[in-house]
Formats: structure tokens, C-alpha cells, sequence
């Protein structure tokens, strides 16, 4: 393995690697769905409140790819950027 590959992780029960399980991942509950990202709406642009860690409290704007609703619970793994307002809309 090259030095640029990086390292390879395993997948625990469930297909989840251990990376994503990782101790320093900070959980966010989604507290309102803002929109679509794409022309396709791939994913979804959402606003989540942070549980726990340094930014207790800190509601964010945060891109999620997949299914989600009001009330999940999202997994971040830094909560200090924020992602951009959505532009434009509808015509």
C-alpha cells in the first residue's frame, strides 16, 4: 500500500466502518428540512441543533445525502462549518 492510499477500515455489524462510529462524531438533531440540492434533489439541505460536545445548543445548516426527517439524529464529524444558504428557487 502506497503512502497516498491511506488506510483501509473494516465494517463492524450493520456495514457500518469504524470510522464512522468513532468516538470524536458529535450528534445533531434535525430540526427543520430547508430544501433540495440539485436539480435532481439528491440530497437535502437541513437545519439540526448540536447535543452534545463544545457547541451545545448551536443550530447549523448542514447537507444530508440519503433519507431523513424531522427529528433523526445525524452524526457530524466537525461542527464548525457551516454549509452555504441555498440559492435562487422555483421560477
Amino acid at each position: 500500500m502506497s503512502k497516498k492510499q491511506g488506510k483501509k477500515t473494516k465494517t463492524g455489524e450493520g456495514g457500518v466502518s469504524a470510522v464512522e462510529t468513532s468516538a470524536t462524531a458529535t450528534p445533531a438533531e434535525i430540526v427543520e428540512i430547508i430544501g433540495g440540492l440539485g436539480t435532481r434533489q439528491g440530497g437535502k439541505q437541513v437545519r439540526c441543533k448540536v447535543l452534545d460536545g463544545r457547541e451545545v445548543g448551536k443550530v447549523m445548516r448542514r447537507n444530508v445525502y440519503g433519507p431523513v426527517r424531522i427529528g433523526d439524529i445525524l452524526m457530524l464529524k466537525q461542527t464548525e462549518i457551516e454549509a452555504q444558504p441555498l440559492k435562487g428557487g422555483r421560477k
